[in-house]
């Protein structure tokens, strides 16, 4: 079959964005491949130690920021957004209050990835059933895809000062996937960056983690230290880091753009096991079998039982110091791991410290 020819591809490229919003995605936006400048910034953060160990951002090598080195044939790139901010989200509340465990917002209910790709692949079929065979990949952050400068360049928004990506209309909370094809379809013009001069994400970060403008030094990110760090957790960090036990979405609930966000409509996205509302005490009383069990279906499954409670040992020290915390604590102490037990050492501290404190003023 014979490629469309431009008249063709610009009504090929306005079905595509109505066959996406059909499959549940709130944006769909078309670039090109030209990754260089964002390459630039990525071997940087990458030289001055900013991605801590994430080796997995740099050992693709250039596959990450050339398109068609990943995928041979890549033209164009189709950028998609799905919102998951959950509705009457009490976030907000849940940091004001020690004794609750905070879980990033987009953990909440079921893990994204699947859904997603599940509806991109609709969508390449879809194009396929259109207009012929086509070359395509789906990816949901399953490979060494710069989707932030892509879904920039596909007009789905801008780069934040917190490094993620708002839309006017729609704020931050929402996940990025992309349909990399062959086929020469006209690109979408970036949009203005509206950050002006509030610097509201650098000045909320508990850890000083976004070091300048659009500089995130994952070293000192909660998400990082929370999900994707293997060994302790630095000490000194660790009372900066209040109750988040998975992720942190600090710089976002600041961000005036945020106050446009819309619910999400995906049913998938809802809150799952009262995560939302959850103890850390409770949380931390999981044994693994009930960890994998309430966890399952759930991208919190990934970081395991380990770190989970290694997490929401954390969370506890930096609490109140009641008996049964403390209790907790001390029970759970003989049988935990080695990394385990000595985040649970210094949460025993802390808390004594604290209740030593109480008792003085007593």
């Amino acid at each position: 079959m014979s490629r469309p020819d431009a008249k063709e591809l610009a009504a090929l490229a306005a079905r595509i964005k109505s066959w996406s919003a059909a499959l549940g995605f709130q944006q769909t936006g078309i670039a090109d491949t030209d990754l260089q400048l964002a390459g630039e910034r990525l071997q940087k953060a990458v030289a001055e130690g900013r991605l801590a160990d994430m080796s997995y951002m740099w050992k693709h090598g250039s596959k990450r920021f050339r398109p068609d080195e990943l995928v041979p044939g890549t033209l164009r790139v189709i950028s998609v957004r799905m919102d998951y901010l959950p509705p009457d989200d009490e976030a907000e509340a849940l940091q004001r209050d020690p004794a609750a465990a905070f879980i990033s917002r987009y953990a909440l209910g079921r893990d994204y990835h699947k859904l997603m790709r599940k509806r991109l692949q609709q969508l390449a079929l879809r194009i396929r059933e259109d207009i012929g065979e086509f070359g395509y990949r789906v990816f949901v952050d399953s490979a060494p895809v710069l989707e932030k400068p892509l879904a920039v360049k596909a007009g789905l928004g801008w780069m934040g000062k917190h490094t993620n990506i708002i839309n006017r209309h729609a704020g931050s909370w929402f996940f990025l996937g992309e349909l990399y094809t062959d086929l020469p379809l006209p690109v979408d013009q970036p949009v203005a960056e509206h950050c002006g001069s509030c610097t509201a994400c650098i000045d909320i970060c508990p850890t000083r983690a976004i070091v300048a403008p659009y500089q995130l030094d994952a070293r000192l990110c909660i998400s990082y230290l929370t999900i994707e760090l293997s060994g302790p957790i630095p000490e000194r960090l660790r009372p900066l880091m209040g109750n988040h036990i998975y992720g942190c979405d600090d710089c976002m609930m600041v961000c005036p753009w945020n106050r446009f966000a819309i619910p999400t409509p995906e049913t998938d996205f809802l809150p799952r096991q009262g995560l939302d509302q959850a103890n850390l005490l409770e949380l931390f009383c999981w044994d693994e079998s009930s960890f994998l069990r309430r966890t399952e279906g759930s991208p919190i499954r990934r970081i395991g039982h380990e770190h989970w409670q290694r997490n929401i040992a954390v969370a506890l020290g930096n609490g109140h110091p009641q008996p049964e915390v403390i209790s907790a604590l001390h029970s759970s102490r003989p049988r935990a791991s080695a990394l385990v037990k000595e985040h649970i050492d210094w949460a025993l501290r802390q808390l004594d410290r604290r209740k030593g404190a109480k008792g003085q003023r007593g």
